[in-house]
C-alpha cells in the first residue's frame, strides 16, 4: 500500500468572479468526460494538494535566506580542507569569499523550512494518515499493480502514451512519476474502495446532464462587479447604449479574463451552475441586456445576449452510455469527498505543532493530553496519541 496524499478540503464553496476567470455558474462548457479526466488527472476533488509538492516547496522556498544573518562569519571555525562531502553531514551549505566563509547549518535550514511551510506539510501527512488508518480498519489495500493500471487508464483518456503523460506531469506540474503514484493515485483509489460502489443515476440526472453537455447554450458577454452602487451605474449606461457594452466591460469588469476579452465568456448551459444566472440568460433575446444578477456574496453580473448555439445532439440515446458512465464517476467523486470529510470528523488529532486538538474526543478519553491548546473545527486531522507516528504512514505499493 502506498502513502496517501494531502486531501483537499471542501471544494464546494461558491466561486466568485473576483477571484477566478469566468468560471461562474452557468459557463461550464466542457463535457462531463473532459471534466472527469481533468479531475482524475489532478487527483480528484479531494486529492489536489500533493504532499510531495509541498515538500519540494518547503525546501526550495528556504534557499538563499539562511545566510542573511549578520555576525555569522565562521572564518577559522569551518574546516575548509575537509571539502563538501565532509561538511554536508552537519551543514546545508558553505559559502567562501576572500578567505572568509559562512556555514549554514542543517539545523537552520530545517527550522526555516518548518516555519515557512510546516503547517502545509503536516496537514498532508495528517490526511494521509487518516486514509491509512481507515484502510487498515476496513481491511482495504491498494496494490502497486492497481496504481499502475489506473495511470494507464488515465493516460488513455487523453489518448497519449503513459510515458508521455508522466513526462508532461513532471515538466508542467513538477510531479515525478513516484509522487503521482503514491500521492495522487493511491489516495484516490483507497478512498474509492472505502466509499464503495454506491453511486446511483436517476432519469433526472440523465436529463440534466444531457442538456448541460449537449443542449442549446446562450452566448453572452458579462460585466462582473463587486459593488451594488457601481453595478447600478454600469447597468444604466449599458441600457442607454447597448452597443457600448464591450467598452463598459473592458472599463469596469473586475474579472480580469473576461475584461481583457471585452466581456466575452463561455456560452451558458442549463444545469451547469447557478440557476439564477442560467434563467436570466435563457430569458434574454439576442441583443438584450439582463438586470443586475447577484452572484455569491456581494458580487454582481450583468449579461448581454449575443445569440444561441445549436443543440449538439438531438437524441439522448446517442450518448446515453457515455453520459451514464460519466455521471457514475461524478457521483463517485462526490461520495469520496463526503467520505473523507466524515473520516476527518471521526478522527482525533492532538496537533502538538500548532497546540490544537480537533476531531472526536471520545475516542481518546484518558489518553494523551486532551484539549491541548485551542480547539479548531475538524478541518485538518491526524491520528490520536497512542497510535503510530504520522511520518511514514504507509509503505509504497
Amino acid at each position: 500500500m502506498s502513502e496517501g496524499n494531502h486531501v483537499a478540503r471542501d471544494a464546494t464553496s461558491e466561486k466568485s468572479p473576483t477571484t477566478r476567470s469566468p468560471e461562474f455558474p452557468g459557463t461550464q462548457a466542457a463535457s462531463l468526460k473532459s471534466r472527469q479526466a481533468l479531475m482524475v488527472a489532478g487527483g480528484t476533488a479531494v486529492c489536489v494538494v500533493l504532499a510531495g509538492l509541498a515538500f519540494q516547496a518547503m525546501t526550495s522556498s528556504s534557499s538563499g535566506s539562511a545566510a542573511e544573518r549578520p555576525g555569522t562569519s565562521t572564518t577559522g571555525r569551518v574546516n575548509l580542507a575537509a571539502g563538501p562531502q565532509q561538511q554536508k553531514s552537519t551543514a546545508a551549505a558553505l559559502i567562501t569569499r576572500d578567505g572568509r566563509s559562512i556555514e549554514i547549518p542543517l539545523k537552520d535550514l530545517y527550522e526555516e523550512c518548518a516555519r515557512r511551510v510546516g503547517n502545509e506539510v503536516l496537514d498532508s501527512i495528517i490526511n494521509r494518515a487518516i486514509i491509512q488508518l481507515a484502510c487498515e480498519g476496513a481491511g482495504v489495500s491498494v496494490s502497486k499493480a492497481e496504481v499502475e493500471q489506473e495511470i494507464v487508464r488515465i493516460a488513455k483518456q487523453f489518448n497519449i502514451p503513459v510515458e508521455t503523460w508522466l513526462q508532461m506531469l513532471q515538466s508542467e506540474r513538477n510531479i515525478t512519476p513516484d509522487q503521482y503514484g503514491k500521492d495522487v493515485i493511491w489516495p484516490m483509489l483507497a478512498l474509492k474502495k472505502l466509499a464503495g460502489d454506491k453511486a446511483e443515476v436517476t432519469d433526472e440526472d440523465m436529463h440534466k446532464a444531457f442538456h448541460r453537455n449537449f443542449g442549446t447554450r446562450v452566448e453572452v458577454r458579462m460585466i462582473a462587479l463587486d459593488n451594488i452602487r457601481r453595478a447600478n451605474e454600469v447597468w444604466q449606461k449599458a441600457n442607454l447604449n447597448p452597443e457600448e457594452f464591450e467598452r463598459l466591460a473592458r472599463d469596469n469588469s473586475i474579472d480580469p479574463n473576461s475584461k481583457a476579452m471585452n466581456g466575452s465568456v463561455p456560452p451558458i448551459a442549463r444545469y451547469s451552475g447557478n440557476p439564477k444566472i442560467e434563467q436570466a440568460a435563457f430569458n434574454l433575446k439576442k441583443g438584450e441586456i439582463s438586470g443586475i444578477i447577484q452572484y455569491g456574496h456581494g458580487n454582481y453580473v450583468i449579461l448581454k445576449c449575443e445569440g444561441f448555439t445549436e443543440q449538439i445532439v438531438q437524441n439522448i440515446e446517442e450518448v446515453r452510455e457515455q453520459l451514464y458512465a460519466d455521471l457514475i464517476e461524478e457521483k463517485v467523486q462526490e461520495g469520496v469527498a463526503t467520505l473523507f470529510e466524515n473520516l476527518k470528523s471521526t478522527s482525533t488529532v492532538h496537533n502538538y505543532w500548532n497546540h490544537t486538538t480537533t476531531g472526536d474526543y471520545r475516542q481518546v478519553a484518558g489518553q494523551g493530553q486532551p484539549g491541548v491548546g485551542n480547539v479548531r473545527p475538524a478541518a485538518a486531522t491526524s491520528p490520536a496519541p497512542g497510535t503510530r507516528p504520522a511520518a511514514g504512514v504507509a509503505p509504497r505499493p
